[in-house]
């Protein structure tokens, strides 16, 4: 996966910012859910943007896809024989593709509260696009696996030295063992203050869940940042 996949970053890169591809855009439109804020512009909500982060494999892309209220936004790449080296598939054998440049989703939270939900990319050869998704975001959410704990140390040293408040979900894949959220706290000697939750990306409600934990612990964390009032 190693010159294709490249190609493909680069061209995400530039475009992460300024736009897709109008298919990319066709894509997120159709049959799209009409929220009451979309036809009644006396009832346009705040948009706040939120990071989802974690190791290769770990289940960004499923978080997104479950949670989001539109078609998912996805830059994923065909897997090749390039990146056994680089690319652990222990805890996921039937892996065959992976996100070259980020993964986007849109959840209504309330009638005045919309999140823009943007996964970054696992591996460190991606990493790059980390300083443009961070951009504008109140808070990230790192997914842990407990069978690669040490696979999440480099989103949590992230989110800390751009000082953005973050929440941390352990997603449990089935098979692995079962942890409380202190021993992951005491695992990845996180601060008594971040919250740790145990969820499973594969289902909405638990997703749901993280993400509110996440917004509010960002709005405390930040309330001088937090989100701002419409004016009538």
């Amino acid at each position: 996966m190693a010159f294709a996949v490249s190609e493909a970053a680069s061209g995400a890169a530039s475009g992460a910012t300024s736009g897709v591809e109008s298919d990319s855009v066709a894509v997120l439109l159709d049959d799209e859910p009409v929220q009451p804020w979309q036809y009644d512009r006396s009832r346009a909500p705040v948009a706040v943007k939120v990071l989802v982060a974690g190791g290769f494999g770990v289940g960004k892309t499923t978080f997104v896809s479950s949670v989001s209220e539109i078609t998912p936004l996805r830059t994923e790449a065909v897997m090749t024989q390039a990146s056994v080296p680089t690319d652990d598939l222990t805890g996921t054998p039937d892996k065959s593709t992976t996100t070259v440049a980020m993964d986007f989703g849109r959840i209504t939270l309330a009638d005045d509260l919309v999140l823009y939900v943007y996964g970054t990319p696992g591996q460190e050869r991606f990493w790059f696009m980390w300083d443009d998704l961070v951009r504008g975001a109140i808070g990230g959410l790192v997914l842990a696996d407990t069978r690669r704990l040490r696979d999440c140390f480099p989103a949590l040293d992230y989110f800390e030295s751009c000082g953005l408040p973050y929440a941390v979900a352990v997603n449990h894949f089935e098979g692995s063992k079962s942890y409380e959220p202190e021993d992951v706290r005491e695992a990845l000697t996180i601060p008594p203050d971040v919250p740790v939750v145990i969820m499973d990306a594969r289902r909405r409600a638990t997703v749901v869940e993280s993400l509110l934990t996440l917004v509010g612990h960002a709005l405390d964390a930040t309330p001088e940042q937090s989100v701002p009032h419409r004016s009538d």
